[in-house]
């Protein structure tokens, strides 16, 4: 999996704000230049939640951009009110549901088999437990339109092929750690495959190019 966001290419800044809730949760925000800010924030679950806060509250950023543990604010004029605004914001702010998109699929992946034998399930019980899931596209990484999308149980977690595969082709629905992505594109990859789609990722004509935005709630249906 590619990084969500150059996080060390900030390291070496002092951070312009931090406010800690309780032992775990925390929100740490980083000037990136004149005009971005880079907020650094507990999981994927708070990222969502901060940049579904942020866009609610009309923050002052022409991009607000999620990650797997950050959210970019892009095109920041106001730095100072951005960081009152977030100010406000707790992890149990989620902001309104995401559109539902449903996702048929196809599952005869080459890893399909061996995810069963992982959860300790037979292939009908891999397809019924994934199409269980209400999945949320967390944020947008690795290729235009490829979305890692939040929900899989922890206890269902798979890790990455051990040699990823030169060619993954597009449509491939696959699962890597507690994430589950669908490939927008044929390209080498290392997740485990269940299954094959035919919709379309990524279409730069379409006013949301990306079918996955972040915040989209995620259904996956046998075709």
């Amino acid at each position: 999996m590619a990084a969500d966001l150059p996080v060390n290419a900030v390291v070496d800044l002092s951070p312009i704000a931090r406010r800690h809730t309780g032992s775990v949760d925390h929100l740490e925000l980083r000037r990136i230049g004149q005009r971005a800010v880079l907020a650094e924030v507990a999981d994927s679950g708070s990222a969502r939640s901060l940049a579904a806060y942020a866009r609610s509250a009309r923050a002052g950023a022409e991009e607000v951009v999620p990650g797997a543990q950050t959210v970019l604010f892009d095109g920041v004029a106001d730095t100072e009110g951005l960081i009152e605004l977030l100010a406000g914001w707790t992890p149990e702010v989620v902001g309104e549901p995401g559109p539902l998109v449903e996702v048929p699929v196809v599952y005869d992946g080459a890893d399909l088999e061996d995810v069963a034998d992982r959860w300790g399930v037979t292939v009908d019980e891999v397809v019924a437990r994934h199409g269980e899931v209400e999945f949320v596209s967390a944020f947008c990484g690795f290729a235009p339109g490829f979305a890692y999308l939040a929900g899989l149980p922890e206890e269902y977690a798979v890790p990455r092929l051990d040699s990823p595969r030169s060619r993954v082709p597009a449509g491939a629905v696959g699962l890597a750690g507690s994430w589950c992505g669908v490939y927008p594109t044929e390209s080498p990859g290392g997740w485990r495959l269940l299954g094959r789609t035919d919709v379309v990722l990524w279409d730069a004509g379409r006013s949301e190019p990306a079918l996955l935005a972040p915040g989209t709630r995620v259904r996956f249906v046998p075709a």
